[in-house]
């Protein structure tokens, strides 16, 4: 055999020899891998890990199954505005959606988060495993990364169902929720839930509520720059805070613009223009100047929504400061400030403090519109600078409303059981009985002149021979809510309550004698909506006839006595016909007047929050002076219009 054969012979056999201990090794390697895939896969099991996933899984599913769009649309920003269509209030908590649905959100505000946040957005099913690499990459090319690796979808889902805590269970449920969520809603819906829901720092949440922040402009009315540089904020909000970092904010402006053109969402020029246009901010001041009228405007919405939706006061009161609702009330902000400006101004020299700074004396008043049988103002207590608002003692604070009870509870029911103005009626001191004001007792006497000088022996006299029961019957039927079991005595004639009425519920009362006897429960909410704009209630009054029209009638024409002979002599409107009545407590510690005119029914109280005696209090000083400078005013202009007309 030739040496050339032998040695290709040789070679042979080694080739051989080296790919059998080749696939050996390959082989070796395989089951080497196998073994260390099964070992992992026997540690992820004993460890629990398998378990923990599917677990994660279970319950993204359930998270979904659960899912509305309502869950998107919370925290929204609700609206509040006055009888003429004046915006007077936001509702809001600690977020500040104003919440834009998908055709109201500019192209160029997706673009740019699409651009900065999501190239794939179009394309991925929630999860993005290109641009995890990408932000991979990113870090270590150019120690930052541009894009961060997760997608808006993975964004939304953990902004919405999930906390925001670096751990590998949230990362992987915060996939399997985001790839959910891509089966239930379009992109277009993920990402109009994505936009109205990040947050942007200073308390905005969402592109609307940022724009209207910084610019005091709504979000179409940003151009291209000012709308690439609120889109910069939200992903790291301290870090792009505008008001703080600037500079900051501005990069990621130009880092989006390019962006922009790199995915030819906008051209070469318009990238250009917009990076050379300097930025002015223009934070929104909170111009809507908080009155009484805004406590009692809430309490009014929440109850509507409770008799709207049936669910209980806790869960309406808050969903009015998170679902969005457009309130619309018959509160005119003209109106507020005249009955405001009159108690400010009669109490102007009493500005003696509590302990806790608020003024000592105090007072409250509620105007209704006889017409509609709503609220147009109400005041529940002085202006005062660093005292907010909220404490309304105009419908929370109950006092003995003293005589001027009597014609609601004595002597409209006595006219409807054969008694007139005319009826003689004795004024004198029986043992047990009141004593008249006046320590003066007159005899033989008309009833009108009984109302006229607020007689109580009268009025006592009338109540017993009505019974308690009878002329509480009134009052419980107009909702007067503080009636209690120990009021049943003739004390109530005179308004010796234990705990009292408010003066919103004084003022309902004598507008149902302005009403000619039919009550209507106050309120002022004329219509609450979504933000879409469906109705979600328009109250109607609650209505019921109280008092007989006749009786109505006559009780109105014996209180214009009190203006022109009797207590109030002297304090009525100038050429317009008006009725009302006097109240003082004993010891003078309260003073009420409450009356009306065709147009409007007014009722005013002055007194301590902490009942004390004042010698200058009665129902013929301040609160009558406080009742003819407001309604002097609120009827400036207005023709004159008799009474039962």
């Amino acid at each position: 055999m030739r040496r050339s054969s032998v040695k290709k012979t040789v070679k042979k056999k080694r080739r051989r020899k080296q790919k059998d201990m080749g696939s050996f090794f390959f082989r070796l390697t395989q089951v080497a891998m196998l073994c260390i895939i099964v070992g992992a896969c026997f540690l992820f099991y004993q460890t629990g890990y398998i378990q923990t996933v599917m677990q994660l899984y279970e319950e993204a599913q359930a998270v979904m199954e659960a899912s509305s769009i309502q869950d998107f649309q919370t925290n929204q920003q609700g609206e509040v505005y006055d009888a003429n269509g004046s915006l007077i209030a936001l509702l809001k908590n600690d977020k500040n959606i104003v919440y834009l649905s998908s055709d109201e959100i500019p192209q160029q505000v997706k673009d740019a988060f699409v651009s900065i946040e999501d190239k794939r957005f179009y394309k991925h099913r929630g999860y993005d495993p290109f641009a995890i690499l990408r932000a991979v990459q990113s870090l270590i090319s150019k120690n930052s990364i541009t894009q961060g690796g997760s997608t808006i979808t993975q964004q939304l889902a953990r902004n919405i169902y999930l906390t925001h805590t670096v751990k590998w269970e949230r990362k992987v449920e915060e996939i399997f929720i985001a790839t959910a969520l891509e089966k239930k809603y379009s992109k277009e819906d993920i990402l109009e839930f994505y936009i109205n829901n990040i947050f942007f720092s200073n308390g905005y949440y969402g592109i609307q509520a940022a724009s209207q922040g910084y610019f005091s402009r709504d979000i179409d009315e940003l151009t291209l720059s000012e709308t690439a540089f609120l889109c910069a904020i939200p992903n790291s909000p301290g870090r792009y805070d505008p008001l703080l970092h600037m500079e900051n904010t501005l990069k990621r402006r130009d880092l989006i613009l390019k962006n922009m053109l790199e995915e030819k969402m906008i051209t070469e020029e318009e990238c250009e223009q917009a990076l050379a246009e300097t930025i002015t901010l223009n934070p929104s001041k909170n111009t809507y100047t908080r009155t009484w009228a805004h406590t009692y405007i809430y309490e009014c919405a929440t109850r509507a929504l409770m008799e709207a939706t049936g669910e209980d006061y806790d869960t309406c009161r808050e969903k009015l400061y998170t679902d969005g609702y457009r309130v619309y009330t018959s509160i005119h902000m003209d109106t507020q400030e005249t009955l405001q400006n009159a108690i400010d101004e009669e109490l102007s020299n009493y500005n003696t403090l509590n302990s806790n700074g608020t003024y000592a004396l105090q007072a409250s008043a509620a105007c209704i519109d006889n017409e509609s049988g709503l609220v147009t103002a109400i005041v529940g207590g002085r202006t005062q600078e660093d005292i907010l608002p909220e404490y309304n003692r105009a419908y929370m604070s109950f006092r003995q409303p003293g005589s001027s009870i009597k014609p609601l509870v004595v002597y409209t029911p006595v006219l409807e059981r054969g008694y007139t103005a005319s009826s003689t009626v004795i004024d004198s001191k029986e043992e047990d009985g009141p004593e008249n004001s006046s320590g003066r007792y007159s005899g033989a006497i008309s009833l009108r002149t009984a109302v006229e000088q607020s007689k109580n022996t009268v009025a006592h006299k009338l109540l017993r021979e009505l019974t308690p029961e009878v002329g509480l019957s009134y009052l419980l039927n107009m909702n007067f809510s503080s009636i209690e079991d120990e009021d049943y005595d003739l004390a109530a004639a005179l308004g010796g309550f234990t705990t009292g009425a408010s003066v919103l519920e004084m003022t309902a009362g004598y507008a149902t004698l302005a009403n000619e006897g039919s009550y209507r429960q106050p309120t002022c909410i004329t219509m609450i909506t979504d933000m879409q704009g469906n109705i979600i209630t328009m109250p109607e009054p609650e209505t019921r006839q109280v008092y007989e029209t006749d009786a109505a009638h006559e009780m109105t024409n014996i209180l214009e006595g009190v203006l022109t002979r009797g207590t109030a002599k002297g304090k009525g409107i100038p050429d317009m016909p008006c009725a009302g009545k006097t109240g003082t407590t004993n010891d003078n510690i309260d003073g009420w007047f409450v009356g009306y005119s065709a147009y409007y029914t007014t009722g005013v109280w002055v007194g301590f929050d902490s009942p004390r005696a004042n010698s200058a209090l009665a129902g013929s000083t301040y609160p009558v002076n406080i009742w003819q400078a407001f309604m002097t005013d609120l009827h400036d202009g207005l023709p004159a219009k008799p009474l039962n007309d």
